[in-house]
Formats: C-alpha cells, sequence, structure tokens
C-alpha cells in the first residue's frame, strides 16, 4: 500500500506480441490488474515475433516483461520449430478442423506451466492467456475445454490451491471472433502496427500474408471495418 492505497492485484499476461495476446494485455489492465507479461524464447522460426512482445508491453504498460528461454527445437514435429514448411493460402472453411502442422505440441500446457509458477512466486491470483475457439487454426489447446481442465490442474498441483486459494486462468478472446477482438482492441487503444501475428515473416519483420494466421488477421480487420495496419512482404518475395 502507498499513502493508504490498496495496491492494484497482480496478473501475469501470456504475451506472444500478436494481435491476441495484446488485446488481452489491454482488457487485463482495463480490469484494473498490474501486469507481469511473459513470453517465450522457445526456438519459433518466427522469433522475431519477441521484438513485438517488448513493444507491446512497454506501450500497454506491462509492470515486468520476462522472456523465458527454453528450446522446442528438440522435439520439433511442427513448422514452427522444425524444418516443415509453414502452409499458405489454406482456405479459411478447413481453419478450426483438421490441426494444421503449425501446431507446435503442449505449447500452451508448457507456458501456462511457467505463468502458473511465475504466479506463485508473485503473490498472483490471475492468469490471463489470449486462446481463441472461433477464428482460429483448430489448435486443441485453445477451446474452452482444455482452458477449464488446466483450471482444475492448476487448483491440485499448486501451493497456492493445495492451501484452499486460487489461481484463476482468464480467457477473454475465447468466445469472439477475430473481428471482435480487433474492435474491443481498438476500443482499448491498442496499436496493433506494434504486433506481429505471422508464422513465416521474413528478415525484416514483415508478414508473409499468406500463413494461417496472416489470412485471419487480414479477415478480422476487414470484418471489423478497421484499416489494417500490418506489414505486408511484397508479393513477389512471398513463399
Amino acid at each position: 500500500m502507498t499513502n493508504g492505497s490498496i495496491a492494484a492485484p497482480r496478473a501475469v499476461v501470456l504475451l506472444s506480441g500478436g494481435l491476441d495476446s495484446a488485446t488481452t494485455l489491454a482488457i487485463a489492465r482495463e480490469m484494473g490488474f498490474e501486469c507481469l507479461a511473459l513470453s517465450f524464447d522457445y526456438g519459433q522460426r518466427h522469433k522475431i515475433e519477441l521484438q513485438a512482445a517488448r513493444r507491446v508491453a512497454a506501450a500497454l504498460g506491462a509492470r515486468d516483461h520476462r522472456i523465458v528461454k527454453f528450446d522446442l527445437r528438440q522435439f520439433g514435429r511442427s513448422a514452427l520449430t522444425d524444418n516443415i514448411d509453414v502452409p499458405k493460402n489454406r482456405p479459411l472453411e478447413k481453419m478450426g478442423g483438421e490441426i494444421p502442422i503449425t501446431y507446435v505440441p503442449a505449447r500452451n500446457i508448457i507456458f501456462l506451466s511457467f505463468a502458473l509458477a511465475l504466479a506463485e512466486v508473485s503473490d498472483c491470483r490471475d492468469i490471463f492467456i489470449g486462446v481463441n475457439a472461433l477464428d482460429y487454426s483448430g489448435y486443441p489447446d485453445c477451446r474452452p475445454s482444455f482452458i477449464e481442465k488446466y483450471q482444475e490442474m492448476a487448483a491440485a498441483g499448486t501451493k497456492t490451491g493445495a492451501e484452499g486459494g486460487s489461481i484463476r486462468i482468464h480467457a477473454p478472446l475465447i468466445s469472439m471472433t477475430k473481428a471482435e477482438i480487433i474492435q474491443r482492441g481498438v476500443a482499448l487503444e491498442v496499436d496493433y502496427s506494434l504486433t506481429l501475428s505471422c508464422y513465416d515473416p521474413d528478415d525484416q519483420g514483415r508478414h508473409c500474408g499468406a500463413c494461417d494466421s496472416c489470412l485471419l488477421r487480414r479477415k478480422g480487420f476487414q470484418e471489423a471495418n478497421v484499416q489494417d495496419p500490418t506489414e505486408y512482404a511484397p508479393l513477389e518475395i512471398r513463399s
């Protein structure tokens, strides 16, 4: 407490540097949380997203921003962590059905585990994650059932839970379309030009414009009737 005021509650916010996680950070801040941003350098081919995460954390006033490093390339079997081409120009109607090769095995399970550890040592009782189960690529760890089960595990497997407390997992975007997410972010003054969503950006950090994430991002801005600030690589050099 300072000068008799009550300190704001703290929350850990998973921050990739993409559109969804930036909006989630803005929502957590609007809810009155002092935000501890948490990002990961896990061997992803689009590691440049961490530069975007730093920009977003600073712009949205995160109290702290930590980047945890580990290497999922040791396991591979994903286009994001192995020598596998990122699928391009997939029909939008196919997304959300079959699980694509860009799925990184157990990624959100791992991310949330780190978030739980940080929450416990930081006196946080809330974790925010920007998963979405409508306009998304079909990942199983972005669905409501996953969040519900993880919440149960967090209660059973932490000191906080064992002592009768709880750490709440918030997924505020899970039932929103990409257009709705963008509209919410615009209302919260999120600068989407700072974000990077692409699975296969070029070395200048420009979006490829053809991977699932780029296609869903572009669709979101169009449907939200919001000008798209994304910098896309020229068509002739897109893969």
